[in-house]
């Protein structure tokens, strides 16, 4: 019998021909399954009121994981409540699971949203599929900072036909796949014994690349540093990295996704950011890094109420606003407070010179009065202790004296 086990979640109640052609396609794979029916029958299913040979887990076992219990996922009326409360259960579930080896699911809306969140609980690294008709569309509200592998149906998930078996059939090989040569991994060459090392997480922008190229290169012999792109999405992988307890600390240089968040820029964090830092208290350096900007896609997407501000074209695609003192002081403050509520040791750094390629003197978002709003309201909000120290440089962020004074602290406290 293999020992890795496959886990097939969906709504048993209305898709069990598609999800049970899956098990075919995994156990003909040599895989183990688990099929979990999390139909509600609030659609046009009937909960678990079908044969119990179409699945293994019932609704109402997945249910009573909920934190509220099993009616109050399976006596609610309404779709939606029934959907958020099942896929509620479902994580606790799955949470619970001695072993899960990789997770599928297929369907629609509907399904997608019920599967995703639970999918995206799981460590990172955990193969996981979701065959979905909404797949082709904007699948950041499903796939978050997970790395949840989404494929476009193509037909709706409404029976097998030519079509539905050719996909299906690929998703289960593809799971399979992962499954079986996940202990496979090829090392590049020079690798090493880098995964050996412990493993940090640093965020990164176009324009504060040289300052985490520079650390980064002076860090690889004692950490393997893990380099997050700072698009919202780029923080959210590395916190979730951090809550599944794979980083060692964070050195959050680039904490731009804030002013995103604050102004409603397109790579925004979410107020949970610094959340994972303040539940597992691992060791924070951080800084300031592009506060300077607030991100949009292309000029003519630019907000209205923004039409008059000090813009840069970045790309075609990428539109910069340079952040006043006034934003600066409500993004010092929102960073304070996250700053003080983290457990573990940090230093935060400022660089007084300027928190970007392009906010150092004689570029175009060179500002010292909006930069003087960021750092002396951090300064103000920031509770200094023996664990948590503020530290001032005279220096760009790019500068050596920065990278040389971000060196210090990681090396400090990590």
């Amino acid at each position: 019998m293999p020992d890795k086990t496959a886990y097939i979640v969906g709504t048993f109640d209305t898709k069990s021909t598609e999800l049970n052609f899956l098990g075919q396609c995994l156990q003909q794979a040599g895989q183990q399954i688990v099929r979990v029916n999390v139909g509600t029958g609030t659609g046009t299913g009937t909960g678990d009121d079908i044969s119990a040979d179409n699945f293994d887990i019932s609704a109402a076992e997945v249910a009573r994981h909920h934190p509220e219990g099993e009616s109050h996922v399976m006596q609610q009326t309404d779709r939606g409540d029934a959907i958020a409360a099942m896929s509620v259960a479902l994580e606790q579930f799955l949470s619970k699971q001695p072993t899960v080896d990789g997770v599928i699911g297929a369907g629609g809306s509907g399904g997608t949203a019920l599967l995703a969140p639970a999918f995206r609980a799981l460590p990172v690294g955990t193969p996981k599929l979701l065959v979905s008709t909404v797949a082709s569309g904007n699948v950041a509200p499903y796939v978050g900072g997970s790395d949840i592998t989404m494929m476009y149906s193509v037909t709706d998930v409404q029976g097998l036909n030519a079509i539905s078996r050719r996909i299906l059939g690929n998703a289960a090989h593809a799971l399979a796949g992962m499954i079986e040569h996940s202990d496979r991994l090829v090392k590049a060459p020079d690798a090493g014994a880098a995964s050996e090392l412990p493993s940090l997480g640093l965020t990164m922008f176009g324009v504060t690349t040289p300052c985490v190229s520079a650390l980064e290169s002076r860090l690889n012999d004692k950490y393997e540093c893990l380099v997050f792109h700072a698009t919202g999405t780029g923080g959210m992988s590395m916190e979730k990295l951090c809550d599944s307890g794979m980083l060692s600390g964070i050195v959050d240089i680039t904490t731009t996704e804030i002013a995103d968040m604050l102004s409603g820029g397109v790579f925004a964090a979410t107020e949970d950011r610094l959340g994972a830092v303040i539940r597992s208290g691992v060791p924070y350096v951080g800084s300031v890094g592009a506060l300077d900007m607030v991100n949009f896609g292309a000029v003519a997407t630019v907000p209205e109420r923004y039409k008059d501000r000090l813009l840069h074209v970045h790309n075609p695609q990428v539109t910069l606003m340079r952040t006043t003192p006034e934003e600066n002081i409500a993004i010092a403050e929102w960073l304070a407070a996250k700053l003080n509520a983290i457990p573990g040791e940090v230093r935060f750094l400022l660089p007084e010179k300027g928190v970007s390629m392009l906010d150092a003197e004689g570029q175009p978002f060179y500002d010292p009065v909006a930069d003087k709003a960021l750092f002396d309201t951090i300064d103000k909000h920031f509770k200094q202790t023996d664990t948590h120290k503020l530290i001032r440089i005279d220096a760009n962020i790019n500068d050596s004296a920065f990278v040389d004074a971000l060196q210090a602290a990681v090396l400090e406290v990590m």
